[in-house]
Order: structure tokens, then C-alpha cells, then sequence
């Protein structure tokens, strides 16, 4: 499933096609995707304007001139596509196009765009899925209203970690995975953190909340969500099963992982250790288990 990294960039390929361009045709395929589209999905974007495309943990939001908002999620599988419609105006080399490739038989929703471009998403197990809503009142929504920090923002810091943290009996790797307390950190980037930021991933939460080792402790670790988050993005994400750019492109950061996937293999500081893999909550999870041996 793709993560924070990998939504950010989608969002940013779809934003020079849908961002001042309104919805001039929706065409549904199907009744719906994980869950049914809301009544009148399609009338009700037709001729809206796409005011701004933003993103919130793992959803792509379209906000439209009148207030509608567009959440997007991609589920496992779910991929865009934009196609250049012939005679447009030329266009930057910094946007992405490219022609549309993937099965046509999973195309389940086709957005024609105002300024020519055609946008299809294509989900092969249609696990995504799709919803309006008001957008000034996203905070109460039910997709939203529950969800922590941003954590590429200022609001996520280590003193938010330790607030947080504090009196909570579960692994750190669980704590971190709970979408209440960070928006839109998941897996990968994960086990990534906490190996840089050296700590065990079965290690008490609440730990960070104690002592003088635990405040360095959430130091570290908040640096760390960062700059994985932020190299990934620099690398274009990370590519795995089915995620692609919406140019087509893969992303290269899962060619840096330091512990993800590498069980077995020696820990790239040199340590002496192997990477370890352990399945916590029916994830996996990959750590040094020199490197990350304490808190």
C-alpha cells in the first residue's frame, strides 16, 4: 500500500492537471469501489472548479471553488493516469503525462478535465476509494477527525511525541503506526525511523516519556520520521509492489532501505549485526538488532 511519500508525490503529478480546471465529465464504471460512491458522486462535480490539491496523511483532497472537498484514498492498488488530450496547449516539462497504459477493464472512474487532459484512476483490487464532503468542516469528518499530526509538519516535535507517549504500555512501532497520534506514518518509513533513530522497536512507548533518556530518545526519533519522509520523497518514493508516479514512473527510495525487506542481510553501519524480522500487530517488522539493542 503506498505510504505518505508515495501519496505526496501522486498528489503532486495530479496537481498541474486538476488544480484551476474543473470536472467537465465523471464517468463511474462501477456502483463503487471498497465502499459504494455517495449519491450523486458524478452531477455533483461536474463544472466544479478544483480550487487546490492537498494532502492529509494518506488522502489526496480536492477542494473545489464552492466548498466541495474530494478525498482520495488508493487503497493497495489504485493508480493514476493523465493523458494529453491532442491540440491542447503545450505544457512544462515539469508536469506528468504520459499515454494510458494499465488494463482499461480496471479504470473505474474517468475525471475529463476543463483544459483537455483526461484523468483515469485504475484499481485492480479495488481497495481505494472515493468521497465529497464539506471541505471547510474536514475536521469533523469521520475520515479526519481522529487522525494525529501531520508528521513532515511542525506540529509533529518531540515534545508532541512525549505527550503522546506518556503512560502507554505498547511497542513504540505500534505507537507509531496509530494514525491518532501521526497522521499517515506507516510501515516502511516505520522500521526506517527506528533504525535511525537507534531504538528497538518493541521497546515501552511510554519510555519516551521518562527519565533523561527518553526525551533524547524522542529527539532522535522525531528527527528521524522526518528525514526518512523527507528522503523518500527526494528519491520519488518507494516502490514495492504496484506503486507508480502519475507519470508511470517508480520510485527509487526502497534501493536505500537500511533495514526494510533486508532481513538477513549485514547492517549497512557495519555493526556486525543481521537484520531481524519479527511480526508485530500481523506486521513485519525489520531492526539491527546491535544498532537498535536499547533504548
Amino acid at each position: 500500500m503506498p505510504e505518505l511519500p508515495e501519496v505526496e508525490i501522486v498528489r503532486r503529478g495530479l496537481a498541474p492537471a486538476m488544480e484551476g480546471a474543473s470536472f467537465v465529465s465523471v464517468l463511474l464504471n462501477r456502483a463503487g469501489l471498497r465502499f459504494p460512491f455517495d449519491p450523486g458522486f458524478a452531477e455533483r462535480l461536474q463544472n466544479e472548479r478544483v480550487h487546490r490539491l492537498t494532502r492529509r496523511a494518506k488522502y489526496i483532497i480536492a477542494e473545489t471553488d464552492s466548498g466541495l472537498g474530494l478525498a482520495i484514498h488508493l487503497g493497495m492498488t489504485g493508480r493514476f493516469t493523465i493523458e494529453r488530450a491532442a491540440g491542447t496547449t503545450p505544457l512544462t516539462a515539469a508536469m506528468h503525462y504520459y499515454r494510458h497504459d494499465p488494463d482499461p477493464r480496471h479504470d473505474h472512474v474517468i475525471f475529463a478535465m476543463s483544459r483537455g487532459e483526461v484523468i483515469r484512476y485504475n484499481d485492480v483490487r479495488r481497495f481505494g476509494y472515493m468521497t465529497l464532503f464539506p471541505a471547510a468542516r474536514i475536521d469533523e469528518h469521520r475520515l479526519f477527525k481522529g487522525l494525529g499530526a501531520e508528521p513532515l509538519s511542525s506540529e509533529l516535535t518531540p515534545a508532541y511525541l512525549i505527550s503522546r507517549a506518556r503512560g502507554k504500555t505498547q511497542p513504540v512501532k505500534n505507537f507509531l503506526l496509530d494514525q491518532r497520534v501521526i497522521g499517515g506514518l506507516g510501515n516502511i518509513y516505520a522500521c526506517e525511523a527506528l533504525f535511525r533513530a537507534g531504538l528497538p522497536p518493541d521497546a515501552e512507548a511510554g519510555a519516551l516519556a521518562r527519565g533523561k533518556r527518553g526525551p533524547a530518545a524522542a529527539e532522535r526519533l522525531c528527527a528521524a520520521i522526518k528525514g526518512v519522509l523527507e528522503d523518500a520523497l527526494l528519491a520519488g518514493g518507494s516502490s514495492i509492489k504496484d506503486y507508480r508516479h502519475a507519470d508511470g514512473t517508480v520510485g527509487g527510495f526502497q534501493e536505500k532501505f537500511d533495514v526494510y525487506g533486508r532481513e538477513g542481510h549485514a547492517c549497512r553501519k557495519d555493526c556486525g549485526g543481521v537484520i531481524e524480522r519479527r511480526v508485530q500487530q500481523g506486521r513485519s517488522t525489520f531492526f539491527c538488532p546491535r544498532c537498535q539493542a536499547r533504548f
